[in-house]
């Protein structure tokens, strides 16, 4: 599944600008500041309804506008057609196939898109919130439910939170529900992570040659389960009136030598890590389902060396995906010739 037609409409310097894109290889180049971030930002978006920058898709709606509109049509069985906006007033709603989507979920299953860019270091060096997103978008695609399971779950959290902040007895009446629903995602997301552990040796070790270790923490001890911790725990979460154990809390724990990776590492192996960890989820998507995701690629030869950058290019070859690339220079073709390239000045958007 491809996306071949683009329009944006209002993103960061991006007035309007419309693409035609190849199944293969794409690349779009500028200089810095020109708009091409902000245009996979917007390819992003589609799949996921939200940037790969920032958390706040506000941000993202061109100064002295009300909204942004983002539209995409792939050439998948069947084919997909996708409208995001959001607006200041109004949040970020989505459209699939001129029908409004039940949830910005539903955008993952209609275009998958995955990017590797300047800042994936944070995948290592930060908490768990970004593992726990890349954790959760591979077991979306690869357990069918799983969407479903996390939003009764959440919801369930969120009355039991409710409840522990008025005090309520009825916070209890929640336990079983949370306790059951947070032991199946956490099944899921294990049943996952050991699925992919081939693809993440093979990658890691191509790219940076390190023994690192992917292990996954639940979010409560390993001892008890869900139901005796959060028994275990209600004194804790009454007087915080928050739920302190479950999945909202779990983490994939990078490891090298049995210490945190982020601790032991340089700001270019945790890159060389963090790639690793995108290109093996792919790869385990391209085994287990009939996805083969877009990869879009943000000046993917920063502060790569000649040697790593030349691995990385390899390992991102055998994907054979879309790849949406952007660069500096308009010969770039570290991935072979682009079938399309498109140049991007100013917020506009040409194709060369």
């Amino acid at each position: 599944m491809s996306l071949i037609q683009l329009t944006v409409d209002d993103l960061r310097c991006l007035q309007h600008a419309e693409l035609t894109l190849d199944p293969g290889r794409n690349l779009i180049w500028g200089s810095n500041g020109s708009g091409k971030t902000s245009l996979l930002e917007a390819i992003f978006l589609l799949g996921r309804g939200r940037s790969f920058r920032t958390r706040n898709s506000e941000r993202l709606i061109r100064l002295g506008q009300s909204r942004l509109t983002v539209f995409g049509r792939t050439d998948g069985v069947p084919p997909r057609a996708m409208g995001v906006q959001v607006a200041k007033s109004g949040g970020t709603t989505a459209r699939i196939n001129a029908a409004a989507a039940g949830s910005l979920t539903e955008l993952s299953e209609a275009f998958p898109v995955q990017v590797i860019d300047p800042g994936v270091h944070k995948l290592v060096e930060e908490g768990g919130f970004r593992r726990r997103r890349w954790m959760d978008w591979a077991v979306f695609h690869v357990e069918h439910g799983f969407a479903d399971l996390w939003v009764r779950y959440t919801r369930a959290v969120k009355q039991r939170n409710a409840a522990l902040k008025s005090q309520s007895a009825q916070a209890v009446i929640w336990d079983p529900e949370v306790a059951r629903l947070g032991e199946l995602i956490a099944e899921a997301r294990r049943g996952m992570l050991d699925q992919m552990q081939p693809a993440w040796r093979q990658a890691v070790t191509a790219l940076s040659g390190l023994e690192v270790d992917l292990h996954y923490s639940r979010g409560w001890s390993q001892e008890v389960s869900l139901a005796q911790s959060l028994q275990d725990s209600r004194a804790r979460d009454v007087a915080r009136g928050l739920t302190h154990s479950g999945p909202h809390r779990a983490d994939v724990l990078v490891r090298l030598g049995g210490r945190a990776a982020r601790e032991v590492l340089s700001r270019g192996q945790q890159k060389l890590v963090a790639i690793a960890m995108t290109l093996a989820q792919i790869n385990l998507l391209r085994e287990k389902t009939t996805i083969t995701p877009t990869l879009l690629l943000d000046d993917p030869a920063a502060e790569l060396d000649g040697a790593h950058l030349q691995k990385f290019i390899e390992e991102v070859s055998r994907l054979n995906c879309q790849l949406v690339v952007t660069s500096l220079q308009p010969e770039s073709d570290l991935f072979g010739r682009p079938e399309r390239v498109f140049h991007v000045e100013q917020g506009r958007v040409a194709p060369v």
